[in-house]
């Protein structure tokens, strides 16, 4: 979601920085990308370790509540192509869910506008292992009742990339803050826009393909 359907990742970066900030800590840009993709217990242990007395809990609840408090008052920064290519899957028919580590809460705000575009959610407070590990994806598979062999991911950061490979996904990575060179992706496209499921169809075959031969 954060980074592949809506550019969130600048929201996340404004709360961390201040939120270390008043604990006199300092969070730069470079802070920042490391989290890119974490699970948000991940996020909020080294957010401890940068000075952050709180609880990882309250850490990520502190975060959440400010980064949803910014989507409702900017809005959703959606990702060039993003709502088009979702427009043009739901029009062929093609099941669609949502895996991210942000909260669910956070997660169904995001993806009010798109109606019932999205079959499903699995958000961070869904699963026991988050990011890279691949227990979302399948978790995400098992409830739509499909073998991870016949699915996409769209993923924009390494860790995501790596969790959709581990649970055996065919994954196009799509980078925004960080690059996903050597992170395993089946196919690197710059931008969605202009992207159609036949693109995505195309991506799949291709990949299977190569794992017959």
């Amino acid at each position: 979601m954060d980074g592949t359907l809506v550019d969130t990742e600048p929201y996340w970066m404004e709360a961390e920085t201040a939120l270390v900030e008043s604990f006199g800590g300092t969070w730069t840009h470079e802070q920042a990308l490391t989290l890119v993709g974490q699970g948000l217990e991940t996020s909020g242990a080294i957010l401890q370790e940068a000075g952050v007395r709180m609880s990882v809990r309250d850490i990520v609840d502190h975060l959440t509540a400010e980064v949803t408090r910014m989507l409702a008052e900017r809005g959703n920064p959606l990702r060039p192509g993003a709502a088009d290519l979702l427009s043009a899957l739901r029009s062929a028919g093609v099941r669609c869910a949502l895996v991210t580590m942000s909260l669910r809460s956070m997660a169904e705000q995001v993806v009010a506008p798109f109606g019932d575009t999205f079959e499903l959610i699995v958000a961070g407070d869904d699963v026991t292992r988050p990011k890279p590990y691949p227990d979302a994806y399948l978790q995400a598979c098992r409830a739509l009742g499909v073998d991870p062999s016949e699915v996409v991911a769209i993923e924009d950061s390494p860790t995501g990339v790596r969790a959709a490979v581990a649970a055996g996904v065919t994954t196009i990575g799509v980078p925004l803050m960080v690059s996903l060179v050597g992170a395993g992706a089946h196919t690197l496209w710059s931008t969605l826009a202009e992207r159609t499921p036949d693109d995505i169809a195309a991506v799949y075959a291709a990949h299977r393909t190569g794992d017959r031969t």
